[in-house]
């Protein structure tokens, strides 16, 4: 999933890709218009945004274009609509230069037009005639850097406190994504046909997980860097429509907007990109280099170019420590970033509707409720009717948003349970457990896996044997989650030889005889795990979901909404926001602290953030690729983090002393890390499955 979500961007995508697979040059870019990209039409630009922007600063990092162009394009965008500037800047006929780091060292070519630098606290878009500019020798190898003094600054060409560092963040950030994806690309493909020892390095595990955990922080910085683009692009535009003065006022109130007080979140959107972006291209591309081997360490590869853009990018971005701060004091200071989708005008009428409904239900007793809530199809209602409202996903996001208040009930395993029957089960199975599971009359546990067949679940070993009437279970269950409390659990059992094919889908009555429970205590002194025993235990024919032997089809629909469910909410606490909480509270953090803090903040943000892109590559019909997996590991690393550091600042608390033993089982639960770092490398990276 590119930075870009909806059909637009990926043609626009698309389109940058093709033009740089034909070369490119600072003409080709100006004939496709892509100066101009975010500069308004009335300047001769395209008139869109920062979103679109960053669609082609990604595929230009993709291809690492060299020269003047990310320069160019932030000069542009820090300049507002009315600027006689924005003319050449949109047609490529100027170039410009950006210090970054201080007037004495700037972005782009020592000969530019125009130069973008620090003056008296704001910000001044020079001509060449009013600096000296020396060329630097910079790590970059494609793309200038020069030294600028400032002779002099002309009437009319200051700007004001615009937010040209933002800027730069969000844009080299963008470049940093298509940078990172290179990287990630050229590893995988390599991995998929060198061949050592006998077979290609991509089925090595090693080489595997390093590769797919470079999608996985590509996949987080997108989603960062989305963020970000939209944040300070909306802030923008509300900003140049609350003003029809002066220029330099207007740029003013877009400043204002994008980094003072009362738009905090924007700025906390673009510090998470600053923090995650830039390191991701550089760890992307330096996992390249290592993929690569030898090769990758030679001139005669790209993959140095690569990691040497890299790296000055994440120079040229700023201080990855002071971002960090900086969002942990936002943070602190009560600054949050609403993760909700802007929805279609057909949303309305939609939400008028769903809104009556809730407020009707709000009226009802707890019993009756709840009631409604099964037989209307209200608590999941993505399933296709009676047992749900075959809800489309601007239905489910707005049903969602409504309903917070009502907080409909949490049906545990059952959540990943009842798709399956919907999908696979009989009529008579669907009518006899839905309802009352649905009512929570009904509690299900999952026996799945076994001692010897945890992540490798299709090896497990217990045997369904033919008997009148039905089977006879015999075997071994374990990690089963509230087993002790179950009345029924979804069962996996061995009805033929064959691994795969030879696995049939039980509904397992948990008060039969032969069945044995015996919760296992867990690290924090809890029970929630247990072994359950199946000596022996009958289960009849009409309790077989989906075919005999074809089990493992049936399995796998379960394990999908498990991984999502665990991925979104799995254990109480530990998270981003949960941390803050305590940091505002506590006296003497020292510096390092607040970098680490502001660090876990920005993942925890961006996870959110990959949470919303799922729900908008939805509503526009797009897949969600693996993202599921994705979100799930990122998710399950990141509580653990959340607890280690908590209990690190308050080991006293009884909170963070129970939580940062718990938290230990969900890099285990659901699918250890290591087999969601398998499902990502094959599934989306195509590398070759084990032997």
């Amino acid at each position: 999933m590119s930075i870009g979500l909806t059909e637009e961007h990926r043609a626009l995508a698309e389109s940058v890709r093709g033009a740089a697979a034909r070369g490119i040059d600072r003409a080709a870019l100006a004939r496709q218009g892509l100066f101009g990209v975010h500069v308004p039409e009335s300047h001769g630009g395209q008139g869109f945004g920062l979103p679109e922007l960053c669609v082609v600063l990604e595929e230009l990092g993709r291809a690492r274009a060299g020269g003047a162009f990310l320069p160019t394009v932030l000069a542009a965008a820090a300049l507002a609509d009315g600027n006689p500037l924005l003319d050449g800047l949109a047609d490529g006929t100027l170039t410009a230069a950006v210090a970054l780091s201080g007037t004495a060292t700037a972005l782009g070519p020592a000969d530019a037009d125009l130069f973008l630098v620090p003056v008296d606290g704001g910000w001044a878009l020079l001509d060449a005639s009013s600096v000296t500019a020396e060329p630097l020798e910079g790590v970059d190898l494609d793309r200038p850097l020069c030294a600028v003094t400032v002779t002099g600054v002309p009437e009319g060409r200051e700007l004001g406190p615009v937010p040209v560092r933002e800027l730069a963040a969000v844009l080299i950030g963008a470049e940093a994504c298509g940078l990172a994806a290179w990287a990630v690309d050229t590893a995988a493909s390599y991995a998929k046909v060198r061949e050592q020892f006998g077979r290609p390095i991509g089925q090595f595990q090693g080489v595997k997980h390093r590769v797919a955990a470079a999608l996985v922080a590509l996949e987080q910085a997108r989603a960062a860097v989305w963020d970000a683009a939209r944040a300070l692009d909306t802030a923008g535009r509300t900003a140049a429509g609350r003003t029809e003065a002066t220029d330099r006022t207007e740029v003013a109130d877009r400043a204002e907007v994008a980094g003072c007080a009362g738009a905090d979140e924007v700025g906390l959107a673009v510090a998470v990109a600053a923090v995650l972006a830039p390191d991701a291209a550089v760890r992307c591309t330096a996992d390249a280099i290592q993929v690569l081997g030898g090769i990758g360490y030679t001139f005669e590869h790209d993959a140095h170019r690569y990691y040497r853009r890299a790296l000055s990018g994440r120079m040229l971005a700023g201080d990855p420590g002071e971002w960090s701060e900086r969002v942990a004091r936002l943070a602190a200071a009560g600054a949050r970033r609403a993760m909700e989708p802007d929805l279609p005008e057909e949303a309305e009428a939609l939400r008028e509707r769903i809104r009556a409904q809730a407020r009707e239900l709000a009226g009802e007793e707890p019993l009756a409720r709840l009631g409604r809530f099964a037989r209307e199809g209200w608590i999941m209602p993505h399933l296709p009717k009676p047992w749900g409202r075959a809800a489309t996903p601007l239905e489910q996001v707005v049903i969602h948003q409504e309903f917070r208040e009502l907080k409909r009930p949490n049906l545990g395993i059952a959540a990943w349970a009842v798709p399956s029957i919907v999908a696979y089960g009989t009529r008579e199975q669907q009518e006899r457990f839905l309802p009352r599971t649905f009512t929570g009359e009904i509690v299900w546990c999952q026996l799945f896996s076994e001692p010897g067949a945890g992540s490798d679940l299709a090896g497990l070993s217990t045997k369904a044997t033919r008997v009148e009437g039905g089977w006879s279970l015999s075997g071994q269950k374990i990690w089963t989650s509230l087993a002790q409390y179950a009345h029924w659990g979804i069962c996996l059992a061995r009805t033929s030889p064959d691994k795969h094919r030879g696995i049939t889908y039980f509904l397992v009555d948990m008060a039969t005889p032969g069945v044995t429970v015996r919760p296992l205590k867990e690290i924090n002194g809890e029970e929630i795990f247990n072994e359950v025993f199946l000596d022996d235990v009958f289960v009849p024919d009409d309790l077989v979901v989906g075919e005999v032997d074809n089990g493992w089809k049936v399995a796998r629909d379960t394990l999908s909404h498990e991984r999502v469910a665990l991925g979104d909410s799995w254990g109480p606490g530990s998270r981003h926001t949960d941390m803050m909480r305590l940091v505002t509270v506590r006296d003497g953090l020292r510096p390092s602290q607040w970098e680490q803090a502001g660090r876990l903040w920005a993942e925890g943000q961006a996870i959110s953030a990959l949470g919303l892109r799922v729900t908008l590559s939805q509503l526009s019909g797009g897949g969600t690729g693996t993202a599921a997996s994705v979100r799930k590991l990122l998710g399950m690393r990141h509580a653990q983090a959340i607890s280690e550091f908590c209990w690190s600042v308050d080991p006293s608390s009884r909170y963070w002393n129970r939580m940062i033993l718990a938290t230990r089982a969900f890099t285990i639960g659901g699918g250890t890390t290591e087999v969601q770092l398998n499902i990502i490398a094959e599934r989306a990276l195509g590398l070759p499955r084990d032997p």
